[in-house]
């Protein structure tokens, strides 16, 4: 028979990084994570060999064959269970000891005060299309106070952003009021990554459909996205080490060897963006007039 669990052990390799005062803290945090899938379980799973000690998540979903390329609860086992199920299982064998509050209809109007009742950070593992559940999370932790972080899994890397209350807002940055939701996709994309690092390696562009809600994925991205989310969670829940707010983000791609740092003043209104956006737009009517991304 194994050894009983004891937190103190369990973390033990986190001191020297962070001191045995600071993971006493971290176990105390309670952080919100809605969605389960490609980043979401990830997060859950990497925050708590953190140490986070609470945990609120959120989703619908159940899991299918097609997640395996890159989402952490994917497995032969877990083959329409629900993710959110499975991911406090897994959380539960890392942590026995976790406080894990389950919200199985996923994050709405209806239970976004509960789900973010007695919350410290909000991370953002929603999937990417749905910007209605995204725009009213983020509003709602600027409302409560609570900041809240969303890293985007894009190619073989991630871009990071971070809405603060007192900071630029979500809606301020990314410019989604009035608009159609290919147009929210073109937005929100450029928005996450004004340098499109991405961009130069996509080997079949007809993978790439917005208005069939669909593009490809990788299990490196999604890894990456967890690191640095676990690593901006540790400085905004602690209190040290510098963090970059909205208008200010980074992107690194590990396929590119490349690392930047972006600032939009004014978001996607920004003149850059506002170019960026054109281009995006030219393009993607070109992909369409030839009948790219259709498939």
């Amino acid at each position: 028979m194994g050894k009983e669990f004891d937190y103190e052990s369990a973390f033990s390799r986190n001191i020297g990084w962070v001191t045995e005062a600071e993971q006493a803290t971290l176990r105390r945090k309670r952080v919100a994570i809605a969605g389960m899938g490609g980043v979401g379980g990830v997060h859950l799973l990497t925050l708590a060999r953190l140490g986070i000690g609470a945990f609120n998540i959120a989703d619908f979903d159940t899991f299918d064959i097609v997640n395996f390329n890159r989402q952490a609860g994917a497995l032969i086992s877990s083959l329409g269970r629900p993710k959110v199920e499975v991911l406090a299982e897994m959380a539960l064998d890392i942590n026995p000891e976790l406080d894990i509050r389950r919200f199985a209809q996923g994050v709405s109007a209806d239970n976004l005060d509960e789900f973010l009742d007695g919350i410290d950070l909000y991370v953002d593992g929603l999937d990417f299309f749905s910007f209605a559940a995204r725009r009213a999370t983020f509003a709602a932790c600027r409302r409560r106070g609570i900041p809240a972080v969303t890293a985007a899994p894009l190619g073989m890397g991630t871009a990071m952003l971070i809405f603060i209350p007192e900071g630029m807002s979500f809606e301020e940055y990314f410019c989604l009021e009035g608009c159609d939701e290919e147009e929210m996709a073109i937005r929100f994309l450029l928005g996450l990554s004004p340098g499109m690092l991405q961009r130069g390696y996509l080997a079949d562009p007809s993978r790439v459909n917005l208005s069939e809600r669909r593009g490809p994925s990788t299990i490196a991205a999604c890894q990456l996205c967890a690191g640095v989310t676990a690593t901006e969670a540790l400085k905004i829940l602690l209190g040290r080490g510098k963090v970059l707010v909205a208008p200010r983000g980074y992107q690194f791609d590990a396929y590119r060897n490349s690392f930047i740092k972006t600032w939009r003043p004014g978001g996607n209104r920004n003149p850059l963006q506002r170019l960026g956006l054109w281009l995006a737009r030219k393009q993607l009517r070109r992909m369409k007039g030839s009948g790219v991304g259709r498939g």
